[in-house]
């Protein structure tokens, strides 16, 4: 039976006294990174719990497109050399282990030893990835799959990981959270967790909520990359400023700066050529609410603009890093990323990436 990775995690019961006893195999995966590695933690503590001290990795490395199935086949039947159990871990970001690979699991499963318990990790996962080799784990063990979560339901997500962390929250409160974070588990995670350090312990409503959220993101870059998206050049100036003042470094944001504008670019062409923007919005992940500001971005600027924007952002990046090319003149990096956040932000403001 699949399961989801949260019902995985109930069950290996790591609140309760008793350590739970472990199946032979274990397949935890999906598109949500925040819910496969949360699971498979679940897993390695309860395995630790269980007394299982060793534990070996297989997964491809340098030039490898798979990992060594020869070696991980020894690996199964050899005996412990360190501890009478081990956990033996394998990593499939692609989740297809291939020919060889299958024959290597499905062994295992048909004759599992004692003294192993398998642990699967994939960061993809659909209905075709699976086959004999995952229904194999199925019979003798537990698959979890961690299917993206959907607008409607993260709220619910929301309001079970706050009361995990014993905090409390109205509908309202709950909502505007979901609206912050838009989909990302992993920004919700984060912010749930300060939310669990700053509050008071009383039950949080949506004021409270927005309180507490901007006195632990502040200026966060999340919200920078809106306001120049959304044509907000006010706003982008006084939140970078505060960045700065808060000892954030120009490196550090652009990470996010340079995939918002690349996903920008990548619309802006489909757009120009006529294809269907709202395909793309679904290939890029977009979430419905988040649209209409790319929307609004794409209709102050033409394709080729955007382009320049992520050549700019490059040049920003070497500015930061002291590595300006020959004829380039040395500027402050804070103030570059300044102009181009204002150029995105107000097409009149182009003209003074060229300063």
């Amino acid at each position: 039976m699949e399961l989801r990775p949260e019902q995985l995690v109930a069950q290996l019961g790591l609140d309760r006294p008793e350590p739970a006893s472990l199946h032979p195999a274990y397949l935890i995966a999906g598109p949500e990174p925040l819910r496969v590695l949360e699971a498979a933690d679940a897993v390695r503590a309860a395995a630790r719990r269980a007394g299982i001290a060793e534990r070996e990795v297989f997964e491809a490395e340098g030039n490898q497109r798979e990992p060594d199935w020869n070696a991980m086949s020894a690996s199964f039947r050899a005996p412990s050399l360190f501890a009478s159990r081990r956990l033996v871990e394998l990593r499939l970001p692609s989740g297809k282990p291939g020919k060889e690979g299958a024959e290597v699991i499905a062994d295992f499963c048909a004759d599992p030893p004692s003294d192993v318990t398998l642990l699967i990790t994939a960061g993809e996962w659909s209905k075709q990835h699976g086959g004999k080799w995952s229904e194999a784990i199925g019979r003798i063990g537990q698959i979890a799959i961690a299917w993206q979560i959907k607008p409607h339901e993260l709220p619910d997500w929301i309001e079970r990981r706050l009361r995990a962390r014993g905090l409390r929250a109205d509908f309202d409160a709950v909502q505007s959270l979901a609206e912050r974070v838009e989909g990302n588990l992993l920004a919700a995670a984060q912010e749930i967790d300060k939310l669990a350090l700053l509050s008071d312990g009383q039950s949080l409503d949506r004021d409270r909520m927005a309180e507490l959220v901007a006195d632990a993101a502040r200026f966060d870059v999340f919200r920078l990359v809106d306001a120049a998206m959304n044509g907000q050049g006010a706003q982008v100036s006084r939140m970078l400023a505060g960045l700065r003042a808060e000892g954030e470094a120009v490196p550090g944001l652009l990470g996010m700066i340079v995939m918002e504008l690349q996903r920008a670019a990548s619309l802006a062409r489909v757009q120009a050529r006529g294809g269907n923007l709202s395909a793309e919005f679904k290939a890029q992940r977009i979430w419905d609410s988040k649209q209409p500001m790319y929307k609004r971005a794409l209709a102050r600027h033409a394709s080729p603009r955007w382009d320049a924007f992520v050549a700019e952002a490059g040049r920003v990046d070497r500015i930061a890093k002291g590595r300006v090319r020959y004829g380039e003149e040395p500027a402050d990096a804070w103030l570059a990323l300044e102009r181009l956040l204002l150029a995105v932000a107000e097409p009149r403001a182009t003209r003074l990436l060229a300063g």
